[in-house]
């Protein structure tokens, strides 16, 4: 089973801007850039929040180009400046906003964007630091998979495999990356095994188990109890 992480597809050269950087030069950025989205960071150079392109679309026309050449992350940061009814990253941004480790599986990434109905998410290195943004469309060039094909994957590596089950007792019906597995295992333990390993498979959003179970391994004694009986 294939388990790439999300640093292998996230961009790396990702500009982020300050909380004060007003909303003209967030356009400015989102236009020059062709980034679909920003990351927002505090004076102390945190995480604070994320901007995106449909988000400082009324505040001016920001140019669909496409990314560039990837280098190196860098900061964008324009001084803040005065004025009446001026508008800043702050005021426009979404906050708070949840990052995913560099290091975390594309199905983590899936699950967390499916979940807040959100197409980006920010990363992080070991040490908390912003390291790059992840998309959808950076999941779908190699994590999107045709449901079949996770389907037959399934079947083959978790249940026959991996778990030694017969294959003709379960059934693993896929809509849209979902997962839904459904017959009979030899051991209740075996469930909780089958819906972590599907989970990790590339191509999987969400898996909901109805798998039941021939015995209940769970509740067996153990050796000790057994030789003093």
């Amino acid at each position: 089973m294939s388990r790439r992480k999300v640093r292998e597809v996230m961009t790396a050269d990702v500009v982020a801007v300050a909380e004060d950087t007003p909303i003209r030069d967030v356009v400015a950025v989102i236009a020059a850039t062709g980034f679909g989205a920003l990351p927002v960071l505090d004076p102390a150079g945190r995480l604070a929040g994320l901007i995106t392109a449909a988000q400082v679309r009324p505040y001016g026309p920001a140019c669909h180009r496409p990314f560039p050449q990837r280098n190196r992350w860098h900061r964008h940061r324009v001084a803040r400046t005065g004025g009446g009814g001026q508008v800043y990253a702050r005021d426009v941004m979404t906050a708070p906003v949840e990052a995913i480790p560099a290091d975390a599986s594309l199905a983590a990434a899936a699950r967390s964007m499916d979940r807040r109905r959100t197409g980006w998410l920010p990363v992080t290195d070991s040490a908390g630091h912003l390291a790059g943004i992840v998309s959808w469309g950076d999941l779908g060039r190699v994590f999107l998979r045709p449901d079949q094909d996770i389907q037959y994957e399934i079947i083959r590596d978790v249940f026959t495999r991996y778990l030694g089950t017969n294959p003709a007792l379960v059934q693993a019906t896929v809509t849209g990356g979902r997962v839904v597995l459904a017959g009979v295992v030899e051991s209740k333990s075996m469930i909780s095994m089958a819906v972590c390993l599907a989970r990790a498979i590339d191509g999987v959003v969400d898996v909901v188990s109805y798998l039941s179970y021939a015995l209940d391994d769970t509740t067996l004694p153990s050796v000790p109890d057994l030789a003093g009986s």
